[in-house]
């Protein structure tokens, strides 16, 4: 029969246990007094051998912990620290197998399912390292509401999760907790806005949740406000010196505001570590094809394919750079790949838009525009559009911006000549003209900068009756100061991608186009250059690329061709009301005539010529978009009409494309 221990002993060996995670060295001395009174109790010999082992001598707590695991084998604490011990003795399979155990046998071991998931992850197991943190994040839950309320989101219920926790809302509106919860349900569904304006409260409410705080980070990442996220890392950063999530956030946070040096080095680092993590070296990749290293690019890619065939995103990677070509054995694992019915739906994706390019670069034309259509439709099924709202925002933006508004507004705004925005269609030569133009003494190249579609997001309003006020109309309200104001929190913003401080640059987000009149309200003196291609060239090449993010009416040619229709109808409109404004860069006159293209464009922009804009292919500058390859190339002329082999599938655009398809200069 056991004897209870005394409360004094009893008293010590609590007083152990709380102090273990802080204090190990002290925890040790007191449990092994008393074990000196108990030499065999369990709780004890468990408390040296954590200690031993947080004290760096995993090789003694092994010694204690495996003759008490096979005392006690229902002992769920033991073998969590068992399988720590075996971590720390770089035992990963073992150690993996312990902590399955533990978890087996409490489920709400939550420290078991973080340590099984950052074991998994170093293994490159991202499938199963999700699971176990989302066990974790789970587990953490020890408000039975809460918990009830947070079981559809770590179900992959996205939006049952939403409307149980928005519900809970309404009964706690000041819980973190529940904010926190919601936030991270919308960043999974994709509202990135929204679930910004949420953690930002649950952050408010408590400002020390490292979880609602990453969460934070990553919903503004995803809107591309990457200072402001950096901004809200820093404390993880400097909390959590080395937890590669934060890491990883944080160099594609430095690669978005121009810290390529910084970002590479990061990835470098957690390889030494992760060198078995496929997702480090996908982003690896990314970072060294931005700044022109494409060999090594490319090779990173490929180890991201040995360690995870299934990737999708690695194979999509190769093919867009354009370059590459992929060999037997590689189509073959592709199409095998696809073949599998657990594939995920991301991946599937990604591999259709990359064996839709190894079949082109084949010739094998039919087999190309089928994978393409595949991708495209899977795309289309999570992204939708509505090709009706760009065709209303169309119609106000010309009901809206006259001779005589601009007229009235013509005074205000921010004088600064420093942008020069590129706009357009995706595809259809901005990366070329923005190339041509940082290769000039006096113009630095950003990237595509979402900072004017945030200002136009931002204007929205409303009636007296509280009715919505739709965008363009709020422009109507800006006075003088206003738009001042606006113009110059632009130039603030964006400075963070001018680290050569030259007196101009470029913003080359296509969709910029249908904000000219805001550009014009806010910033009167800036650059505006329309980047045109052949309707079919540039739709049908925007068709067949799997876009980042964004772009979503490049999924289905019939919106293809009404929003290359409406691009062009408002494009006129402004050629009407600011005659001289926009200066048009027709793609195929750039590649036919390239010098006197160049030396019109640079004469629009106030910019002497140079011979370097003529050699844009010798700039080694960074260039983030899908061809940033190909303007490191001199002007080719195969990529004019290589829309033609793809014709007899085209009629859907043609005719959604109606008399622009004649009259698209």
């Amino acid at each position: 029969m056991a004897i209870a221990p005394s409360k004094a002993l009893k008293a010590d060996i609590d007083y152990a246990s709380a102090i273990l995670a802080t204090e190990p060295a002290t925890a040790e001395r007191e449990a092994e007094a008393f074990l000196r009174g108990r030499p065999n109790d369990p709780r004890g010999l468990l408390i040296v051998a954590s200690a031993r082992r947080r004290q760096g001598d995993p090789v003694a707590a092994l010694a204690i912990l495996k003759p008490l695991a096979a005392a006690f084998p229902r002992a769920a604490h033991t073998r969590y620290e068992l399988g720590m011990t075996l971590a720390a003795l770089d035992q990963p399979e073992t150690a993996i197998q312990a902590l399955r155990e533990a978890v087996g046998m409490k489920p709400d071991l939550a420290e078991a399912w973080r340590a099984l998931g950052e074991l998994l992850f170093a293994r490159g197991d991202n499938a199963g390292a999700d699971a176990a943190f989302a066990a974790h994040d789970r587990a953490m839950i020890r408000d039975p509401t809460l918990a009830i309320a947070a079981d559809p989101l770590y179900g992959g219920r996205l939006d049952e999760a939403e409307r149980k926790l928005r519900d809970l809302l309404v009964s706690r509106p000041n819980d973190a907790a529940v904010h926190r919860l919601l936030g991270e349900t919308l960043n999974r569904i994709g509202r990135f806005e929204a679930a910004e304006t949420v953690l930002d409260r649950a952050l408010r409410l408590d400002p020390s949740h490292d979880g609602a705080r990453f969460s934070y980070a990553h919903a503004l990442f995803n809107q591309q406000k990457a200072p402001q996220a950096i901004i809200a890392l820093q404390p993880l950063i400097t909390k959590y010196l080395s937890e590669a999530p934060y890491l990883s956030l944080l160099a594609a946070c430095l690669n978005l505001v121009g810290d390529f040096k910084q970002a590479i080095e990061i990835n470098e680092s957690l390889l030494k570590t992760y060198p078995k993590q496929p997702k480090i070296w996908l982003n690896y990749g990314h970072a060294l094809r931005t700044v022109g290293r494409r060999d090594e690019a490319i090779a990173a890619y490929k180890r991201c394919i040995e360690l995870a065939p299934e990737l999708g995103d690695a194979y999509w990677s190769i093919a867009n750079l354009k370059v590459a070509s992929f060999t037997d054995e590689e189509v073959a694992a592709m199409s095998d790949q696809l073949g599998r019915s657990s594939l995920a739906a991301e991946d599937r994706l990604n591999l259709y838009y990359a064996l839709g390019s190894a079949l082109e670069n084949r010739g094998e034309v039919r087999g190309a525009f089928e994978n393409y259509s595949a991708g495209a439709e899977l795309r289309r099924a999570v992204s939708p559009y509505d090709a009706d709202e760009t065709t209303a925002l169309t119609a106000r933006s010309i009901a809206l911006f006259t001779p005589k508004f601009f007229a009235a507004t013509s005074g205000g705004g921010c004088p600064a000549p420093d942008p020069i925005f590129i706009v357009g269609l995706p595809r259809s030569g901005s990366t070329l003209i923005e190339q041509i133009l940082a290769s000039h003494s006096a113009v630095e190249g950003t990237m595509e900068l979402s900072d004017i579609g945030l200002i136009a997001k931002a204007l929205r309003g409303s009636k007296p009756d509280g009715s919505p006020l739709q965008y363009p109309d709020t422009l109507a309200d800006l006075n003088a100061d206003r738009r001042r104001a606006l113009g110059e929190g632009f130039l603030a913003d964006t400075r963070v991608h001018r680290p050569q401080g030259r007196p101009f640059f470029t913003d080359k987000m296509p969709s910029n186009f249908q904000h000219i009149g805001l550009i014009q309200l806010i910033l009167p003196n800036a650059k505006i250059i329309d980047a045109r291609r052949h309707p079919l060239g540039a739709c049908f090449s925007a068709f067949k690329q799997h876009f980042a993010q964004g772009q979503n009416f490049a999924y289905d040619l019939g919106d293809l061709g009404r929003y290359y229709r409406d691009y062009i109808e408002l494009m006129a409109h402004y050629d009407a009301v600011l005659p001289g404004r926009i200066h048009r860069v027709i793609y195929e006159d750039m590649v036919e005539n390239t010098e006197g293209v160049v030396r019109r464009l640079l004469d629009y922009c106030g910019l002497p010529f140079e011979d370097g804009c003529l050699r844009f292919y010798e700039n080694d500058r960074a260039v983030r978009t899908v061809s940033s390859e190909q303007v490191r190339t001199p002007i080719f002329r195969s990529g004019i009409d290589q829309w033609r082999r793809f014709e007899p599938w085209l009629d859907p655009l043609k005719s959604a494309l109606g008399p622009a398809l004649e009259h698209w200069r």
